[in-house]
C-alpha cells in the first residue's frame, strides 16, 4: 500500500532549479494526502506565475505515477511568505545601508501631490525628535531635492563610495547634485534599476536611524527596483484629496502589495487651504480622500496637511518649513505624523 513515506522518497528525485536541493529537503512539498491510490500534495514556489511551475507539475506527475499503488496524481501550488523567500534565498546587503536600522519611502500614484515636499519635511522632523536621519533622492526622472534644500555643490567619492552631503542635519545624497537643472534625465528601465542600487549601495550613509526615500510618482521600475533591494522598506503613500489622486494611489498600494511591501501609513496632503479672511478651511481638491482610502484599505491615516504658503514658499528658498517655521500649524502636524510613523514602524 502506498503511504507517505514512499511518496516523499519518490519525491527526493524532483530538486528545486536554482538552489540544486530536492522539493522535499527544503520543505516545499505540503499537504499530502492518499485516498484509495489518488495522491494530492501541494509544491510551494515563489509565483503562481513561475516560468517552471508547469514542468514542475509534470516532473512530480511523471515520478509518482511509477510508485506502487499510485492511480491518479493531483498538484497544487501555493506562494511562499515573504519570510520563507527570504530565509530560501537570503541577499548579500547593501553595503551602503548595511548600518541603516528603518528604511521609510514617500511614495505616490501620480506627481504633484507634494510627495518630496512630505519627504523633505517629514526626515526633518525626524531628525528634530533626536534621530540620525539620511535622504535619499531616488526620483530619477525630475529630482528635486537638491532644490528644496539648496544644495549646489557636488558629492565627493572615495575608493568609488560616494560620500553624502549635509545640510540641516540630514544626511543628503541627489541625482540633482551632479547635473545641471535644466538639463534632462533620459532612462531606461535597467538603467533605472542601476542608478537606483547604486544611491543604496555604493553611497556612505553611515549609521543611520532612518533613511527616507523619495520614489518618483507611479509604478514603474524604480519601486519595483526597491521592493526587491529593500524588502522590509516601510512605505508611506502620499495622496490629495481628490479621487484622480485616490484612483493612482490605489494602483500604487496594489503593486507595493503584491512585491511583499509594508505599507505603513497614509498622508493627506493639499487637504484645505486657509484663508487669512477666514478661519472656515477651504477645500479645494474635495474632502475626505485620505480617510476613504484608508477605510477602504485598512492602512492608517498619519495626517492631513494643508495648502500652506510657508511650505510652498520654503521648498523654492531651500529653507523647508520644519527648519523656518517648525511651530506653524503645518509644522506642528509633520511632528505628528512622525511621531505616528516612528510608533507604527517600532510596532512592525
Amino acid at each position: 500500500m502506498v503511504d507517505e513515506k514512499s511518496i516523499r522518497k519518490a519525491l527526493k528525485t524532483v530538486k528545486h532549479p536554482k538552489l540544486q536541493k530536492s522539493f522535499v529537503e527544503l520543505g516545499l512539498i505540503r499537504n499530502i494526502t492518499i485516498k484509495e491510490g489518488k495522491v494530492g500534495l501541494t509544491i510551494a514556489l515563489k509565483s503562481d506565475r513561475s516560468p517552471e511551475k508547469e514542468r514542475l507539475i509534470r516532473e512530480i506527475k511523471n515520478v509518482l505515477k511509477h510508485v506502487a499503488g499510485v492511480s491518479e496524481v493531483k498538484v497544487e501550488v501555493a506562494v511562499l511568505s515573504r519570510a520563507e523567500v527570504d530565509k530560501l534565498f537570503p541577499k548579500a546587503p547593501l553595503k551602503g545601508i548595511e548600518n541603516v536600522r528603518h528604511v521609510v519611502a514617500v511614495a505616490s500614484g501620480k506627481g504633484g501631490v507634494g510627495k518630496t515636499t512630505v519627504a523633505v519635511n517629514l526626515a526633518l522632523a525626524l531628525h528634530a525628535v533626536g534621530f540620525q536621519v539620511g535622504l535619499m533622492d531616488a526620483d530619477v526622472y525630475g529630482p528635486s531635492i537638491s532644490v528644496m534644500l539648496a544644495l549646489t555643490e557636488e558629492p565627493e567619492s572615495k575608493n568609488d563610495i560616494f560620500i553624502t552631503l549635509e545640510k540641516y542635519g540630514l544626511r543628503v545624497m541627489s541625482l540633482g547634485m551632479s547635473v545641471k537643472q535644466d538639463q534632462p534625465f533620459i532612462w531606461r528601465g535597467p538603467l533605472v534599476a542601476k542608478m537606483i542600487h547604486n544611491l543604496l549601495n555604493l553611497v556612505q550613509w553611515g549609521e543611520l536611524d532612518y533613511l527616507v526615500i523619495d520614489l518618483p510618482p507611479g509604478t514603474g521600475d524604480p519601486s519595483i527596483t526597491l521592493a526587491q533591494a529593500i524588502p522590509h522598506c516601510a512605505i508611506l503613500m502620499i495622496t490629495t484629496p481628490q479621487e484622480v489622486a485616490l484612483a493612482d494611489v490605489r494602483r500604487a498600494i496594489g503593486l507595493f502589495q503584491k512585491t511583499g511591501q509594508s505599507i505603513v501609513g497614509l498622508v493627506e496632503n493639499m487637504s484645505y487651504f486657509l484663508c487669512g479672511h477666514s478661519e472656515q478651511p477651504i477645500e479645494i481638491f474635495g474632502h475626505g480622500g485620505g480617510e476613504k482610502l484608508s477605510r477602504e484599505t485598512g492602512i492608517p491615516l498619519l495626517g492631513a496637511i494643508p495648502l500652506d504658503l510657508e511650505l510652498r514658499q520654503g521648498g523654492d528658498v531651500g529653507v523647508p518649513l520644519m527648519v523656518s517655521a517648525p511651530d506653524s500649524v503645518s509644522g506642528r502636524i509633520f511632528q505628528k505624523i512622525a511621531k505616528k510613523l516612528i510608533e507604527l514602524i517600532d510596532k512592525s
